[in-house]
């Protein structure tokens, strides 16, 4: 089964996404999950404040991303994820921007997932659950280096509520409403403007809430699946991009996305899964109007199975 840690970044949010800290599946108690994904995303225009811009300096971003993961069931109904993301970020030739871009790996993610509900009701099971994540950078990259920064450079901890039902015919619905803590990152500058002048690096980054809603349906006896998602975003906090001005860390950042996303788990070759998926950010505040497709391949199984003992009968 495909795992994959919903971060966000203040640019960027992070695209990859298949089963998720976010949903409603759960890694069965003792079986790992290991997941290697690509993702291409590029983008011409941002919304400076409400305005959608585009800037010939910086022409077409692209930033790619390479994601090892790893999903554990402790128990079947707690499972622990671990990701790190190896990201680049560049401007597209021949008609490239005036800076060059930036690559490193960005932040470690931790995440525990708990169902706390999973029950018949009706003609479909009704499922709740809560993640707790973690992230915080790896390395010590420039955040303040906007739209090329690798991410926001600040540690965050994050809370997510999801409810799902599923129809005994493989139709589902879920959502999730989760909100994120944000602490501080260090700039290469001593002073800023945050809707009034900081003489120093320290810059705050903004929280925020982010809220899901997924149409789905399992075709094929369980073996695809085929997802409509909406994601949002909004700060709680934090400064508009002045006119002309890169963006920074401190910019209160909205948007609207739209995606879908396929998974096929191979029934000849047991544990061996892929994903593919492609979003679009159709609105947005301080961000840049990003469009992304990703691909994935997943492994899952049990480190702690016994094989099975065969043995010849003499006759």
């Amino acid at each position: 089964m495909v795992v994959t840690l919903t971060l966000f970044c203040i640019w960027f949010p992070n695209p990859l996404q298949a089963q998720t800290p976010s949903d409603a599946l759960m890694m069965p108690s003792k079986n790992i999950c290991v997941l290697f994904a690509y993702d291409m995303g590029s983008f011409d225009r941002y919304w400076e404040g409400g305005y959608l811009r585009s800037n010939e300096t910086i022409a077409t971003v692209d930033r790619n991303t390479v994601l090892p993961m790893a999903a554990i069931g402790i128990l079947d109904d707690l499972n622990f994820y671990i990701g790190l993301p190896f990201i680049s970020t560049d401007s597209s030739e021949p008609n490239g921007g005036k800076f060059t871009g930036a690559r490193g790996f960005q932040d470690i993610g931790f995440a525990l997932k708990y169902r706390a509900v999973q029950k018949t009701l009706g003609n479909g099971e009704l499922s709740v659950l809560t993640t707790a994540g973690f992230s915080t950078p790896l390395t010590n990259y420039l955040s303040d280096y906007k739209p090329y920064s690798i991410g926001s450079g600040a540690p965050e901890f994050s809370l997510r509520a999801i409810s799902q039902y599923q129809l005994s015919n493989g139709w589902f619905v879920r959502g999730s409403l989760a909100h994120l803590w944000r602490g501080y990152t260090e700039a290469e500058r001593d002073y800023y403007y945050n809707n009034g002048s900081y003489y120093t690096a320290w810059m705050d980054v903004p929280n925020a809430w982010t809220y899901e809603g997924i149409v789905g349906k399992w075709f094929f006896d369980y073996s695809f699946k085929l997802e409509f998602n909406y994601t949002g975003l909004d700060s709680t906090s934090g400064d508009d991009i002045r006119a002309y001005n890169a963006a920074q860390p401190t910019n209160k950042v909205k948007f609207d996305r739209i995606g879908l996303s396929a998974q096929y788990y191979f029934k000849s070759l047991k544990g061996l899964g892929v994903v593919a998926y492609h979003n679009r950010i159709i609105d947005g505040r301080n961000m840049p109007k990003l469009s992304n497709t990703g691909f994935g391949i997943t492994y899952q199984f049990n480190p702690f199975k016994k094989p099975i003992e065969v043995t010849d009968d003499v006759q």
